[in-house]
């Protein structure tokens, strides 16, 4: 294999990539073997027609895709590893040569990692933030609390009010036509949850058990069933049961109840001091993420389009991973929300270019102040990696291979980079 680099505009490589005519022969014979068992050739068995007659009948590149694809992965990451290049994209390839008795020849190009020039990133002004626990947050945090502690009760004296869950009966017409999916029986309707369409709740308030009622509403336009949007709906309704939920006293009872704590004053202590413990992690953040975005903003840097795509396109496959561990595909995803994959490309691409910016400039400071990780720092990072994945840390050593304790190091250097400009910013006073 021989390979010739061309240095292109915007941080873009080609490679060119030739192997001999003898490897091509091979990779050739291989696509043979792997096919002949699919070919119909008169006057031989399945699988047993000499290659040269097969190529004669279906022609001589008959197997050339097939030969590209054995030789290009693997002559692409030789080159790659030859070029020592940082390579930032997914490689787009175009076949220049293939042709029988000759070498195989195809390009390559790719995005390689851009220079970054740091402006300022020392004594970065940022805008100090008050950290405090407010009564209401306090109460708040309460208030969930006795929400998960309280208890259903039914009632039948009254109406329905807003707050109550009714029990309800519902089928849906559209067009005096009953449609799918608008049917159910003893589904607890929670009044003022706004989890049904339009003025659906709001219409039953007042009403009371054992009453028949007429729900007029319309469905939103953009509502995920399309032969339904905007379209007026009528809802007979019947409610069969009211209950109210019954919150528990406040009080030290109610303390000892759900806390360590013997009086609620003691439990309030402790709810505020957690506020303040969260509120301060969000605000350290804060301040990190305000810190580096003024660094991107003073260091200058020419980010190549196909990089961008690969973060993209990495982001996107992370968000369908994340569906899925929620049940849910993404065909199900855009159905339900009248997205496609071009928009959430689109929508996603300036977070992609942020991230990019981000890790670049930390990067650059990681080299500017020369940090660097030590092997105890790489070992315990790995400890606890095998924690998180509850393995055992020799079963996970034996797994990473030293590229990717590489990039561990590379990502904890990376956090020492945030540390040190984060140190290093000045609090000023909100204006």
């Amino acid at each position: 294999m021989s390979l010739q680099v061309e240095n292109l505009e915007k941080n873009m490589v080609k490679f060119t990539i030739e192997s001999s005519a003898e490897e091509f022969e091979a990779a050739l014979e291989k696509a043979y073997q792997k096919n002949k068992g699919k070919m119909n050739v008169q006057g031989f068995r399945k699988g047993k027609a000499p290659r040269a007659i097969i190529e004669k009948m279906y022609g001589a590149g008959i197997f050339y895709e097939d030969a590209a694809n054995i030789i290009i992965p693997d002559a692409y990451e030789k080159a790659a590893e030859e070029s020592k290049l940082d390579i930032v994209s997914r490689p787009e390839i175009d076949v220049v040569q293939i042709e029988k008795g000759k070498s195989f020849i195809f390009t390559a190009e790719v995005a390689v990692k851009p220079e970054v020039t740091l402006g300022q990133y020392k004594g970065i002004e940022v805008e100090k933030k008050s950290v405090e626990a407010t009564e209401d947050e306090i109460n708040a945090e309460l208030d969930k609390v006795r929400e998960q502690n309280s208890r259903t009760i039914t009632v039948d004296d009254r109406a329905v009010q807003s707050g109550d869950i009714a029990v309800i009966d519902y089928e849906g017409f559209v067009d005096g036509t009953p449609f799918e999916g608008g049917k159910g029986e003893n589904y607890s309707l929670t009044i003022g949850s706004h989890s049904f369409i339009d003025t659906f709740e709001d219409q039953l308030i007042g009403k009371n058990i054992g009453e028949e009622v007429e729900v007029n509403v319309t469905f939103p336009a953009e509502y995920h069933a399309a032969e339904l949007a905007s379209k007026p709906a009528l809802f007979k309704v019947t409610i069969k049961e009211i209950k109210v939920k019954e919150l528990p006293e406040l009080d030290d009872d109610f303390a000892q109840d759900v806390s360590e704590f013997d009086t609620l004053a003691d439990y309030k202590e402790d709810i505020k001091k957690h506020i303040l413990e969260r509120k301060e992690k969000d605000a350290k953040r804060a301040k990190e993420d305000a810190v580096v975005e003024k660094i991107i903003e003073n260091a200058t840097m020419e980010i190549p389009d196909a990089m961008i795509e690969t973060q993209t396109r990495q982001m996107a496959d992370e968000f369908a991973q994340r569906l899925q561990m929620q049940g849910l595909t993404v065909e199900q995803y855009f159905q339900f929300t009248g997205m496609n994959v071009q928009k959430l490309l689109e929508e996603m691409k300036p977070q992609a270019i942020q991230r990019i910016k981000t890790r670049l400039v930390l990067e650059a400071i990681v080299k500017a102040e020369n940090i660097t990780i030590s092997d105890e720092e790489l070992e315990k990072e790995i400890t606890n990696m095998a924690s998180s994945y509850q393995m055992e840390v020799d079963k996970l050593k034996e797994l990473i291979s030293d590229r990717e304790k590489e990039q561990i190091s590379l990502d904890l250097a990376v956090q020492k980079a945030v540390d040190v400009v984060y140190e290093a910013a000045v609090d000023t006073e909100a204006k």
